[in-house]
């Protein structure tokens, strides 16, 4: 690993690259936050793949295109005169500071449960900080990663249930109200009751320490990686899915989950 002064040296040649590709490559000095930001959310999508997957080598490379973005939006700040690098340093490392008084104050916190209730309450005083114990959740989030930060956040200053075990009437009695409104055929009504439904699973998984976002994103792989199997075998035979019967299909599909125990069926 590297000394504190390398990794200062290597931040500090980075920003000097940036200055040199900004002032005289074409693309790079076109470029603008909103030209940016849609490179930026692929970038950290791609981020998240290679986290899902435990990738060493790929992290190590998508942190740096994520850090690349943070500094062109830096550079492209202080080119407006309005912030640098520096300030955003400043900022967070200010932040953090008046954000963990237990670490950098008198208060104490001897779980990590308790220093997220800290949080939420710090985040209430501060300066520019949120005005609601909801209004730190972006609007622009994914709904199901939505539903789970709403809830956490509510769970934090203490609206939760009292035992976790309880969450599981509130989900059978939102299956109820769907079913109720599918057999009824009222497709306004399903849709607001398919959503409190998933609302109520949401609030499970996180009764039970379980992220919603992590496990569907492990399902979604899994059901990609046996799918793929059957239509690759299927295709070994000579045949097309949409000619197969439900039983054939079926039947690729059991071998596949088999090799999956297995541990012999490739992403």
């Amino acid at each position: 690993m590297h000394s504190r002064q390398e990794q200062l040296e290597a931040f500090g040649r980075l920003l000097d690259v940036l200055d040199t590709l900004r002032e005289k490559c074409p693309w790079d000095r076109k470029q603008t936050n909103e030209s940016l930001r849609p490179n930026t959310i692929e970038e950290t999508f791609e981020l998240c793949d290679a986290l899902i997957k435990n990738d060493t080598l790929n992290i190590c490379k998508e942190l740096g295109d994520v850090l690349l973005h943070i500094c062109f939006y830096a550079k492209i700040g202080s080119e407006k005169g309005e912030f640098d690098i520096a300030d955003v340093c400043n900022k967070l490392s200010d932040k953090l500071i008046f954000r963990h008084p237990h670490v950098y104050g008198d208060a104490t916190a001897s779980s990590a449960g308790e220093v997220i209730q800290n949080w939420e309450q710090i985040k209430l005083k501060e300066k520019d900080g949120n005005r609601t114990v909801l209004s730190g959740v972006p609007s622009s989030l994914p709904s199901l990663i939505k539903a789970y930060r709403i809830q956490d956040k509510a769970r934090n200053v203490g609206f939760d249930w009292e035992k976790k075990e309880d969450v599981w009437d509130k989900v059978r009695e939102e299956l109820d109200e769907l079913q109720v409104e599918l057999a009824k055929g009222n497709e306004e009504n399903s849709t607001k009751e398919f959503g409190d439904f998933l609302f109520s699973v949401v609030n499970a998984g996180r009764l039970y320490h379980i992220n919603p976002d992590n496990a569907l994103e492990h399902t979604n792989r899994k059901f990609i990686r046996r799918f793929n199997y059957v239509e690759r075998c299927a295709s070994e035979q000579g045949k097309m899915l949409r000619d197969m019967t439900l039983g054939e299909m079926d039947e690729l599909w059991t071998q596949a989950k088999k090799l999956e125990r297995e541990g012999r069926l490739d992403d």
